[in-house]
């Protein structure tokens, strides 16, 4: 079965291409922004100790940059999935190109994840998409990481995590985090792949999206062919930016419950459900009929409008993320 087809997203596709000003992050390696298939794609580099575009295509953080970026934002008809090419691609590298090519998800600093989650919600994104398995882990970094996505949370900025691919069964501090959605494999009939991790928090909160033959962009002119949690995660970043584009007035809160559609199930296995994505189309327009009923009954009631203060809104203001407090309170 077609990737696309078993988390039902083709739909949604041909609805939008996505709205530039919805940015996704990819916290990853660097791309080849040059690539003629990322066609009018708008990328933009965070700035960073490690630069956004590839100076040696041959190396595996640029080829795991590469082919991420393709499912995410290649022009469609390419032979990459390419879920929303019309939104602004955020790149900001967190694996250096002089790492030697392996088969397993690059890895990075809990330290290394923090700033650059900080410095992505601080660009400008809505969500971000992060597959990197942590290297070197201390109290002292994982405590720094933690705070990082508590500061993505009361912006409302959606992470979604791949859930690594070690084959165990357990969390990590990025997986269990509440506002983290973690992504699982599963192959092209929806059953979970043996290298995938699972777990409670993760079959809580988290999805399952394809992980199996995924084609996207390489890095020398020719298609490449990857697969595990990081290949699965940006389809649900994907989705996510696209329910966006669609619902830009909607709340983080809105997409991320329609996405996961916790109100459907309830959720008690270690592995999660396979990404729906009509399923949340359909929940997000159904909310979005509801408020707009709802708002022409309070107008011709004559009821006056209720404010919105920026602390119970989904929109906090800005807050710098290094030196001072992160503390400012969103409901």
């Amino acid at each position: 079965m077609n990737p696309l087809d078993l988390v039902r997203l083709s739909a949604l596709m041909e609805r939008s291409q996505g709205r530039p000003e919805i940015a996704v992050a990819l916290i990853d390696g660097p791309v080849i922004t040059s690539h003629p298939d990322f066609g009018s794609t708008t990328i933009r580099e965070i700035p960073g100790k490690l630069k956004g575009a590839c100076t040696r295509a041959e190396t595996m953080a640029c080829t795991h940059g590469m082919l991420v970026a393709g499912i995410l934002c290649a022009r469609r008809g390419s032979v990459a999935p390419a879920i929303c090419p019309g939104c602004t691609l955020l790149l900001r590298p967190i694996f250096a190109e002089g790492e030697s090519g392996n088969r397993h998800m690059p890895s990075a600093t809990p330290e290394e994840l923090a700033d650059a989650i900080a410095d992505s919600v601080d660009a400008g994104a809505r969500v971000i998409n992060l597959s990197s398995a942590l290297a070197q882990p201390s109290l002292k970094g994982e405590t720094k990481l933690d705070e990082a996505l508590n500061y993505a949370a009361r912006r409302r900025v959606i992470i979604v995590a791949a859930a690594g691919n070690q084959g165990t069964l357990g969390s990590s501090v990025i997986t269990r985090h509440p506002w983290v959605i973690p992504v699982a494999a599963c192959n092209l009939r929806g059953r979970p792949l043996g290298e995938s991790n699972i777990g409670g928090s993760i079959g809580r909160q988290g999805l399952s999206a394809p992980g199996e033959n995924i084609t996207s962009l390489g890095t020398n002119g020719k298609p490449q062919t990857f697969g595990g949690t990081s290949a699965a995660a940006p389809f649900v970043t994907g989705t996510i930016a696209l329910l966006w584009s669609e619902f830009p007035d909607a709340s983080a809160t809105r997409v991320k419950l329609a996405i996961a559609r916790c109100g459907r199930q309830q959720r008690n296995a270690l592995v999660p459900p396979l990404l729906d994505a009509e399923a949340s189309y359909q929940e997000m327009a159904s909310a979005h009929n509801g408020d707009k009923a709802h708002e022409q009954k309070r107008t011709s009631d004559g009821s006056p409008a209720r404010a919105c203060s920026p602390a119970s809104s989904d929109s906090a203001s800005r807050v710098p993320h290094r030196g001072g407090n992160r503390s400012g309170r969103c409901n």
